[in-house]
């Protein structure tokens, strides 16, 4: 793996939020993902990129005809899903092993289609989806993160249905005398603006006139702070999570 060049950089960080690398790339990956700061944003990037569209695309599973064709291009014995409980005819029904050259050219086979359908659909949502809407129609969602890639909350936000923040998965609990307190800050602004103290594990419902603006790459993120809130109208404690939007 070669993480020297922007393009294999990014390849690799796509590879990595989709889960199509083998065992050996991602533990490599992951340890140098733990030291370099603009790798973590290329995962930040690739997130948000793909997680609008989970809920756009449904499940599909090759049909059973064109495993003969994948068998064709790598040239091996292909086992067709054992979802289908049927295997190809004329084939072993046994899996080969992860050791095995050709195993490990069908593994790459799986790891670059399924990039390349991902890249498409990235493709396609950005030529569909980015046709021009009225300015209060448009959504943004951003995916807030701890410092170790833990997801922990995700941004809802448009100009009619205002800002939403909904805690996913499990977080630690806030320590007594201290608060969680909501932030926001535009692309180009000067500084962040406070959206008020939010309570863990509950949604947030605000009204769009709260926000300063509302757009791509805007930063929302929550700081650790006193109980009653920063006293000097910006963050004073740590961040605890952080993101951008894009639009959806």
């Amino acid at each position: 793996m070669n993480l020297g060049e922007p393009e294999d950089r990014s390849v690799a960080a796509g590879e990595y939020v989709l889960g199509t690398q083998d065992a050996e790339a991602r533990a490599a990956f992951e340890q140098a993902l733990a030291a370099d700061a603009a790798l973590q944003a290329e995962i930040y990037v690739w997130q948000d990129r793909l997680l609008g569209l989970v809920g756009r695309v449904a499940p599909a599973e090759p049909p059973l005809q064109m495993w003969p064709q994948i068998e064709a291009k790598i040239g091996a014995p292909v086992i067709a899903p054992r979802a289908t409980g049927v295997p190809m005819p004329g084939t072993d029904t046994a899996r080969p092993s992860a050791n095995d050259p050709l195993w490990r050219r069908l593994r790459r086979w799986q790891m670059t289609g399924g990039l390349a359908i991902a890249a498409s659909l990235v493709l396609a949502s950005l030529l569909v989806l980015r046709a021009p809407a009225p300015a209060e129609s448009q959504r943004y969602l951003a995916v807030l993160q701890s410092p170790d890639l833990t997801a922990g909350w995700v941004v809802e936000a448009s100009a009619r249905g205002g800002v939403r923040l909904v805690p996913v998965g499990t977080t630690a609990p806030v320590p007594p005398g201290k608060a969680l307190q909501f932030w926001t800050k535009p692309l180009g602004a000067a500084g962040p603006t406070s959206l008020g103290l939010v309570r863990p594990g509950q949604v947030t419902e605000l009204p769009a006139a709260r926000l300063p603006a509302l757009g791509e790459q805007q930063l929302f993120e929550l700081t650790l702070e006193p109980e009653t809130g920063s006293p000097i109208g910006r963050p004073t404690g740590p961040i605890l999570f952080v993101g951008k939007t894009v639009r959806l």
